[in-house]
């Protein structure tokens, strides 16, 4: 489990593997990651966009980003926790996810980015 707090919202992030298949003629390894978000600050926030960099161990990194997560753009009030799954696929047995969400503070109107830990995606085989 990996956490991380940034101007008073906590990110905690789980990995999970999933297994491997085909796609593409390649091999593809599966991750899920459950994520939390905490607001610990005083204010009321939403969750607008996400961003996301995914490195792979043979060097290959993907860039995504998009609106809120899995189709939701949650608002969080002080103390209130968001909860979601999803998953990426990569070619090579290890890599590692980090981004970045955009939120925005209704007590003062600013948008702010909050930081997503770095997080490894290793098969378990691997490291035996």
């Amino acid at each position: 489990m990996i956490q991380q707090v940034t101007r008073g919202i906590k990110i905690t992030v789980k990995t999970q593997y999933e297994g491997t298949f085909l796609k593409n003629y390649l091999i593809n390894y599966a991750f899920t990651y459950d994520i939390e978000i905490e607001n610990q600050s005083k204010s009321s926030i939403q969750l607008l966009s996400r961003h996301w960099k995914i490195f792979e161990s043979l060097g290959k990194t993907k860039v995504l980003d998009g609106a809120g997560v899995v189709g939701k753009k949650p608002v969080l009030n002080p103390g209130e926790i968001h909860k979601y799954k999803s998953g990426c696929l990569i070619t090579s047995a290890i890599g590692s996810m980090k981004g970045a969400y955009t939120m925005i503070d209704f007590s003062t109107t600013k948008k702010f980015n909050v930081e997503i830990p770095a997080f490894k995606l290793c098969a378990p085989f691997i490291l035996n």
